[in-house]
């Protein structure tokens, strides 16, 4: 698929069927991408927490079922996801990796980050995962966990303290359904959006 149908085609599913399993080389292919995301100072502070069996599926709903089921409500139709990417970022192998010789800041302040760029990073491979999903011809969605659930969740699957999940991507066979409501919204154009020279100026 052309890169430009795949941008255009990539939509948040929330709906999956459950007798259909993701194909071991698409998922092969979903994670080989997601690592060759941008990172600061090639840092690769990123982990990924594969989750297929009907087990591990149910050990994560488990684990990051929220209080208010009313707020879930919409949860339901990706619980029937075949394949589950929880995905955490590492902020001390960014600290680590600018302390070395050839970055130098051995001191390993945090505040030498405008921005948690261990987090972006892991986004930035999350949305690869999203990307290459559609060009499997698969659906995908990437959501967050509720922060009184991120305990649980890191106890259940053995997750490092200090690693920091920041979000889930689900896999698997687009069900069509209902569209989600915030569409309603509309998307902001281009000439919204992007400034020439300066804020404020459009074309």
């Amino acid at each position: 698929m052309e890169f430009s149908a795949v941008v255009r085609r990539r939509h948040m599913v929330r709906r999956y069927a459950a007798d259909r399993p993701v194909p071991d080389d698409a998922l092969e292919a979903v994670l080989d991408n997601a690592c060759r995301a941008p990172s600061a100072g090639f840092s690769q502070g990123w982990d990924f927490v594969v989750l297929t069996s009907d087990e591990d599926r149910d050990r994560f709903w488990a684990a990051a079922k929220e209080e208010d089921e009313e707020e879930t409500r919409w949860l339901r139709g990706v619980q029937t996801a075949p394949a589950l990417v929880v995905c955490c970022s590492d902020k001390e192998a960014y600290l680590d990796r600018y302390a070395a010789p050839d970055k130098g800041w051995t001191d390993r302040s945090e505040s030498r980050w405008p921005v948690p760029y261990w987090d972006i990073d892991t986004g930035m491979a999350a949305l690869l995962m999203l990307l290459t999903a559609t060009d499997q011809g698969l659906g995908a969605l990437f959501f967050g966990v509720a922060p009184e659930c991120h305990d649980d969740v890191h106890e259940e699957f053995g997750i490092p303290r200090e690693r920091t999940i920041i979000g889930v991507v689900a896999l698997g066979y687009e069900v069509p359904g209902p569209k989600s409501p915030s569409l309603k919204r509309g998307k902001r154009g281009r000439d919204e959006v992007v400034h020439w020279g300066q804020f404020g100026t459009h074309r």
